[in-house]
């Protein structure tokens, strides 16, 4: 029999609690999540185990990632496509997971310490390449559980994800027998004590902001249907709600001021309308950061970016998005020789090129960076802007394509985690929200929620030196990618151990 119902049900209340652990709900379950699934993969074959596995990730994936079929910005063929594709491709991890843990534990049962190590590899590898996706990476699972997370700033996210699978096992092994309650209490201790220590730690040691330097800035939240926006007919009001919110934002003398994601119709760099924003800028004395797109040609070939501009005191500069969303602002299909010619192919995608220069700009004494909606998913593009000399970061968003669903709340909520990983402070605009500040322990300084339209005004705290995390990257994640690679090796040539 192909599927064995009690293997099933155990596949499915594992994909229901890892499902119900990410945002917006609380990531208690997570704890425990793993137990059931562990179990199939001592019963089962390597075969099936992948077979389970797979499943698992792709029921506990719909449920994380079902927001992507609600994408108002493409027809809903296209947008169910998405969304199936994804699930289909994001199982293929924990499939390959569940084979692996399982062939191993034919060989030995010790093999079932393997476990976190070799997650924390698999969420190390998807992360890699164009269809990299972190974001479902299990410490956002943990983003409100501030004590326990500011470890991330020492090893990266991953540890998370490691710690969350050790605890998953040691309790199946309470379970099994294989270890006594007592030292299952012991090892939690001896764990747990430090992490919580070094959490309260960190958060006491940012519990006076006051002692930090700071800019203020000005967050714009328009509140404006995307599918509106390009619109003529709605062009008048939507600059009527832009000037009354940018003038709300200037009267509360800010350092910056920061608007969201593709704010204006318009391609601004080349646009008579920056020449107004500009006046703005120089009445007040006061920057402002805008996204747009841009548009420049190369050889008599159009190139198209999303982007943001900075208009400056003393300078006007333009950022391009470097990681843009696959199969929705580019195929990265076309970028694989034998398949080319899938780009006259129609997948309802966008056209924009990827940047390549991960841009700081000045501000006063001190510089800081952009990075647009889907970026901040990926630790790696946030820490390269720090390594640039960037002293804050600033996130635009547009999630007005998601409605109100719990998309919505875990992009928020990954931007808490890099201002942890970082030790940053954190400004985010989003057109529909949420957009808010962010502390770099990851505590609000304030927050604009989902379908409300309003300027927030507070200070954003600069970084006062690189955290080892910024310094290093995944340094734990690789290693533990080593010694996944040299213990599978050595166990496959161990005959069974009994």
């Amino acid at each position: 029999m192909l599927v064995n119902q009690s293997n099933l049900a155990l596949s499915l209340i594992s994909a229901l609690m890892i499902g119900l652990s990410y945002p917006p709900f609380n990531g208690f379950l997570s704890w425990i999540a793993f137990i059931p699934l562990i179990e199939v993969w001592h019963r089962e074959n390597p075969n099936k185990s992948f077979l389970y596995s797979y499943l698992f990730g792709f029921f506990s994936n719909s449920i994380i990632l079902y927001w992507i079929g609600l994408n108002s910005g493409a027809d809903k063929t296209t947008v169910l496509v998405s969304l199936f594709a994804a699930l289909i491709y994001l199982s293929l991890f924990p499939g390959f997971f569940g084979l692996l843990i399982s062939f191993l534990l034919k060989k030995t049962d010790k093999a079932i310490f393997l476990v976190p190590i070799a997650w924390t590899s698999m969420e190390l590898i998807r992360s890699f390449g164009p269809l990299g996706f972190p974001w479902i990476n299990l410490s956002l699972t943990q983003s409100n559980f501030l004590p326990f997370i500011q470890i991330i700033d020492i090893f990266g996210n991953e540890i998370i994800g490691f710690i969350i699978l050790l605890v998953n096992v040691l309790i199946f092994s309470t379970f099994k027998s294989r270890i006594r309650m007592k030292t299952l209490l012991t090892l939690l201790l001896i764990i747990l004590f430090p992490i919580f220590s070094y959490g309260f730690h960190k958060i006491d040691y940012y519990e006076d902001i006051e002692k930090f330097n700071y800019r203020k800035v000005s967050i714009l939240q328009p509140n404006i249907d995307p599918n509106l926006k390009w619109n003529s007919s709605f062009k008048d009001e939507l600059y009527s709600i832009m000037d009354s919110l940018n003038l709300i934002a200037y009267e509360g003398k800010p350092d910056l001021v920061l608007w969201p994601e593709s704010a204006l119709p318009a391609y601004l760099r080349v646009s008579s309308i920056k020449n107004k924003l500009k006046e703005v800028v120089k009445d007040f004395n006061i920057p402002a950061l805008i996204g747009t797109l841009d548009v420049s040609w190369e050889s008599n070939k159009r190139k198209v970016f999303n982007g943001s501009i900075y208009l400056g005191i003393e300078e006007e500069k333009m950022y391009h998005k470097i990681f843009l969303v696959p199969f929705a602002e580019y195929n990265p299909l076309t970028k694989i020789d034998f398949l080319k010619n899938i780009s006259y192919w129609d997948f309802d995608y966008g056209s924009f090129t990827p940047g390549i220069e991960y841009t700081t700009f000045n501000i006063d004494s001190i510089r800081f960076s952009n990075v647009i909606c889907y970026e901040s998913s990926h630790p790696k593009i946030s820490r390269k802007m720090i390594l640039n000399g960037a002293r804050f970061l600033t996130i635009q968003a547009n999630d007005a394509w998601l409605s109100n669903s719990s998309g919505v709340t875990q992009h928020f909520e990954l931007a808490r985690l890099r201002a942890i990983e970082l030790r940053t402070g954190i400004a985010r605009s989003a057109n529909t929200g949420i957009s808010g500040i962010i502390y770099p322990d990851g505590k609000l300084g304030g927050i604009m929620p989902y379908d409300y339209q309003g300027v927030l005004n507070n200070n954003i705290i600069l970084n006062d030196g690189l955290s080892i995390y910024a310094k290093f990257g995944s340094v734990f994640a690789y290693i533990c990618l080593i010694f996944s690679v040299l213990l599978t090796t050595w166990l496959c040539f161990l005959k069974k151990i009994k």
